[in-house]
Order: structure tokens, then C-alpha cells, then sequence
């Protein structure tokens, strides 16, 4: 039921290891306005697309080199966002969930949604499908409910160039283990 809603353009809520987040089909239309409109979001705010695999985001046409291979192989899956080019020139973030739950719906999805977290702009992430829920109804369709969702911290966000991976947000996985498996040295935005 929560992928039928999805790919009818309504917003899901999904668990994660780290937090619930909320979810779209980006190429729906007016899809992402209504997930930007529920979370009170600027527009401007990039928005990362959950993947069941390293070969789901290869399939649909971004560029992923061999840093960015060597970091899916160690933290994937896993709290990790990896931004990456896009086959339009662009960026976008992408990640794959260690949560049971979000992987089977991912996968009975057939698409990358686009995914955040499932609460309003500013305010503390949801850690429940309950909290989840209150922040973002009536927005929303559906939740998955799987109990609490891990430690509350947001995933680790970092860019990946050509020769050099630049850190955005540090999360659960730090920086020294990030360039332990990258095999080079991680600056800071």
C-alpha cells in the first residue's frame, strides 16, 4: 500500500536507522512542492533520493567513481549520503537505508523517491511514526510504523568530486572513517 501511494504521488512516511523521514515520487507532479508545503521547507534545500543499491543510482545515470564506489561497498547500507553528478550535469544525494522496512519498500518501488526527514523545517527530527505523523498530517498518506527509529542523528552527507570528497554534514560516520575507506583526505565544507 505505501508504494501504490507513492507512485500516486502522495507523501509516505518511511523508517530509517537513523530517523523517519518522509517521502515523494520527485517526478510526480506538484510532488515536491507538496513534501516542501508539509515540512514548512524552502524550496532552495536539496532533497536526497533513497537507492536499493549502488547499481539502482548507476542505473539511473549518475556518475559513480571509484571513491564513491569504495564508500558504498563500506557504508552502504548505512547512514551515509552521497552527493553525486547527476546525468544532467547536476547534484543529488543519494542513500541506502540500513532499515529492513525501507529496503523492501524501496525495492517493491521500482523508482527513487525522494526522501527526508519527517518532521518540520527547524524543529527536532521524528524518532516515531507517531511523532512523524503529528509534525507532518494531514500532508501525508500513509506511515510505516516500525517502532522507534535509531539514535536520531541525521545521516553523514559528503560530496563526491572527481579527485577529492568534501565533507557537508558529519553524522554517525565520522570523518576518519570515511578516508580510511576513500583512501584520501576529507576537507571540510
Amino acid at each position: 500500500r505505501a508504494a501504490e501511494c507513492l507512485r500516486a504521488g502522495e507523501l509516505v512516511i518511511v523508517p530509517t536507522e537513523t530517523v523517519y523521514g518522509v517521502a515523494v515520487r520527485a517526478d510526480f507532479p506538484g510532488g515536491m512542492v507538496r513534501l516542501f508545503a508539509a515540512k514548512g521547507r524552502d524550496e532552495g534545500k536539496p532533497v536526497a533520493f533513497f537507492a536499493e543499491n549502488v547499481e539502482q543510482v548507476r542505473a539511473a545515470g549518475v556518475r559513480v567513481n571509484s571513491m564513491a564506489e569504495r564508500l558504498a561497498a563500506a557504508f552502504w547500507p548505512g547512514p551515509l549520503t552521497m552527493v553525486l553528478q547527476n546525468s544532467t550535469g547536476g547534484w543529488d544525494g543519494f542513500r541506502v537505508p540500513d532499515h529492513p522496512v525501507a529496503l523492501a519498500w524501496v525495492r517493491e518501488l521500482g523508482l527513487l523517491p525522494a526522501v527526508t526527514s519527517a518532521n518540520r523545517s527547524g524543529e527536532p527530527a521524528a524518532l516515531t511514526a507517531q511523532e512523524a505523523w503529528a509534525a507532518l498530517a494531514p500532508h501525508v498518506a500513509l506511515a510505516l510504523d516500525a517502532g522507534v527509529a535509531g539514535e536520531g542523528q541525521a545521516s553523514t552527507v559528503v560530496k563526491v568530486l572527481e579527485s577529492e570528497i568534501v565533507l557537508l554534514r558529519e553524522g554517525p560516520i565520522r570523518r576518519e572513517a570515511l578516508e580510511a575507506q576513500a583512501g584520501c583526505s576529507i576537507r571540510r565544507k
